[in-house]
């Protein structure tokens, strides 16, 4: 009978570090696995042209953000302006990676919105994705010229988000 009433105080004392935990962290900020090691290699058809191909040796030798975007996602919608007047500046170029979408959705969608990417590719499936560690669109990883994953964004990019988060690990890099 006396178990009745200590078993839910020791869940409690059990559980209650975790929850504490867990209401400290900041729920857009889950760390690539790759962070500060080289970016994973991917093959993809092209968006536009599945003949082409887009792939990790694209942006190669420059500093490039990797944006992974769907037609279905709401984040991405808002996110788009931001990407368009990025990629209108020419500071850093931006490689889509349209996820689990489909091809006829996602290219209307440029066409409608505009086209901020240097190049989309195509991940049907969501393979590449998964090999990246994507937990949902829409993600942004900042690449270094060596390949290296130097950050990671969920959540939409912002103007604010990019010059707090982005441009010093950028900077840091070109002034190597």
């Amino acid at each position: 009978m006396r178990w009745r009433y200590v078993a839910p105080i020791l869940a409690f004392a059990i559980l209650l570090p975790m929850l504490i935990f867990g209401l400290q962290r900041d729920p857009s900020e889950l760390p690539s696995p790759y962070l500060n090691k080289p970016a994973p290699a991917f093959e993809l058809p092209g968006l536009r042209d599945p003949e082409q191909t887009v792939s990790n040796r694209d942006y190669a030798g420059k500093v490039a953000l990797v944006n992974v975007w769907a037609t279905w996602c709401v984040g991405c919608r808002q996110e788009h302006e931001f990407l368009l007047s990025l990629a209108a500046t020419g500071d850093v170029p931006i490689y889509g990676l349209n996820w689990r979408d489909r091809r006829e959705d996602a290219v209307r969608w440029l066409d409608r919105l505009g086209d901020p990417y240097v190049a989309s590719g195509y991940d049907a499936e969501g393979t590449v994705g998964i090999d990246w560690g994507v937990y949902g669109a829409p993600e942004t990883f900042l690449i270094g010229p060596d390949g290296t994953v130097l950050h990671k964004h969920l959540s939409p990019l912002t103007p604010a988000i990019w010059e707090r988060d982005f441009l010093p690990k950028i900077a840091a890099v070109r002034d190597r």
